[in-house]
C-alpha cells in the first residue's frame, strides 16, 4: 500500500466533494511532528488486521477556515463546531483508508473521532509503524495528514 498516494487521494476528493477548497499536496515530511502549538488535531484509531492512527493537524485559524467552509458559517474562534468538524473530517479520511485496506483483504476497523485542540501539545502513536506526513497548501495556510500503520503479515 502507497501510504502517501492513499493519503493525498483520500485528502483531495474529500476537499473538493464534502469542504469546497483547493488544496495543494507537498512532498511527505522526513520525520513525524509530534509537538503542536495553537492547532486542532482530529484523530481516529485503526484496530484489525492493521494498527495505528490516522490524523490530521490544523492550526487553529486553519481549522477555523475549512470549518467555515465545511458548515456554511463564519467561525471566530475554535469551539465545539470546530472540534467536531474537525473529528467528522478526520473520521471521513480514515473511513475513505479503510475502504482501500479491506479491500487489499484487510479487516480494519475505526475508532470514535478524537479531537485535541491547545495552545501547546504533543502525541504520538505507534513505534513501529509504516508512517507518513503529508503537509496540504490552502489558501488559508498549512495542514498534516498523518498516518501511522502496521499491518499484519
Amino acid at each position: 500500500m502507497n501510504l502517501m498516494e492513499n493519503i493525498v487521494d483520500a485528502t483531495n476528493e474529500i476537499f473538493e466533494t464534502m469542504i469546497m477548497m483547493d488544496i495543494t499536496p507537498r512532498d511527505p515530511l522526513n520525520e513525524s511532528v509530534t509537538e503542536f502549538k495553537g492547532s486542532v488535531s482530529g484523530v481516529i484509531g485503526l484496530a484489525g488486521s492493521c494498527k495505528g492512527m490516522l490524523a490530521i493537524h490544523l492550526p487553529d485559524s486553519v481549522a477555523m477556515a475549512i470549518t467555515g467552509n465545511f458548515l456554511g458559517m463564519e467561525v471566530t474562534e475554535v469551539d465545539d463546531d470546530v472540534t467536531d468538524a474537525i473529528g467528522e473530517l478526520a473520521n471521513m479520511l480514515a473511513g475513505n483508508i479503510k475502504m482501500v485496506l479491506d479491500s487489499g483483504g484487510n479487516s480494519v476497523t475505526l475508532s470514535i473521532p478524537s479531537c485535541i485542540h491547545g495552545d501547546e501539545y504533543s502525541m504520538d502513536c505507534v513505534s513501529d509503524a509504516d508512517w507518513v506526513v503529508v503537509p496540504f497548501d490552502s489558501a488559508s495556510g498549512q495542514f498534516l495528514v498523518e498516518l501511522q500503520l502496521k499491518c499484519n503479515g
